[in-house]
């Protein structure tokens, strides 16, 4: 829960200086969730855990903090 807010804190301070980049961030949030739901929930519709969706964002999450910090 922590990586979370840490990328939520880095997204906001990357879109609050405006410009391509923040463009660039604020597209790639938006296709992440649509994404993110059609994984989740053609994974469970198929008998999948939600050990793995929790897995899986958990992962996503922690790839984005790195790019994130690697960039900040």
């Amino acid at each position: 829960m922590f990586e979370s807010q840490q990328v939520i804190a880095l997204r906001l301070a990357k879109l609050a200086l405006g410009g391509p980049a923040a463009m660039s961030e604020a597209n790639r949030m938006v296709s992440e969730k649509g994404i993110a739901l059609a994984e989740a929930a053609t994974h469970m519709a198929f008998g999948g855990s939600t050990e793995d969706v929790v897995r899986k964002v958990r992962r996503t999450v922690r790839a984005n903090r790195k790019r994130l910090t690697r960039n900040h």
